[in-house]
């Protein structure tokens, strides 16, 4: 499949956040990405979820949720309303943007950026879709009762800790949604075929809910 990656500047008011547009021809959806805290655009296993992802027909928007100067500051990495308030920002200038503009839009966060892809879906109706891999969705609180997006949380059969706070979570969760649980994978996913079936299940999920194209 011919595709376009190009590097691109988020803009969030006066801002200017660095990010990663893949773009594939004739795209079924925009997918973006919201990383973890200790993490960036850069990270691996991000751009090889957004690789797969883009094989499958998808743009992918992989961008810094925080200025550097930002991410200086501990707090600012923890700061859910901040962080998701970046990804709804990020939303709108997609929305400006004339290649990817009318795209269905899925969420895909990691870690903390789960909780920031959830609390950005509680506000923006636009988001068709979201998608956690290992993530903290417990941190979006109150939020998540107001997600209308259909929700797939994916978490490591040995991620003890984390499997338990995913199910309470779910509990907070109107929407349509389901929990799955990759035997023998810890949270990182590093484990052999383990991040392969995240893609697997998040590629179904987006399919499903952002809608198949035409030919098919």
């Amino acid at each position: 499949m011919t595709s376009d990656s190009r590097t691109i500047d988020v803009a969030i008011g006066p801002k200017r956040l660095e990010g990663s547009l893949f773009l594939p021809q004739d795209p079924r959806g925009l997918i973006i990405f919201a990383h973890g805290s200790g993490s960036s655009r850069f990270s691996p296993r991000n751009r090889y979820v957004a690789e797969r992802l883009l094989a499958q027909g998808f743009a992918c928007l992989l961008f810094d949720l925080l200025t550097a100067e930002e991410g200086d500051y501990r707090r600012n990495v923890f700061d859910i309303p901040l962080l998701g308030a970046r990804v709804i920002e990020a939303i709108a200038w997609a929305g400006a943007e004339s290649e990817i503009s009318r795209l269905p839009i899925g969420l895909f966060g990691a870690s903390t950026g789960a909780a920031a892809a959830l609390t950005a879906a509680a506000e923006e109706p636009r988001v068709a879709a979201v998608v956690s891999r290992g993530g903290r969705p417990d941190l979006a609180g109150d939020a998540l009762q107001r997600v209308q997006a259909p929700t797939l949380l994916i978490v490591g059969g040995l991620d003890y800790g984390v499997i338990e706070l995913n199910r309470s979570a779910q509990q907070s969760l109107s929407c349509r949604n389901r929990l799955d649980i990759v035997p023998g994978a810890t949270h990182l996913f590093e484990e052999p075929g383990t991040l392969e079936s995240v893609v697997e299940r998040a590629t179904k999920w987006f399919i499903d809910h952002l809608g198949a194209r035409r030919d098919e």
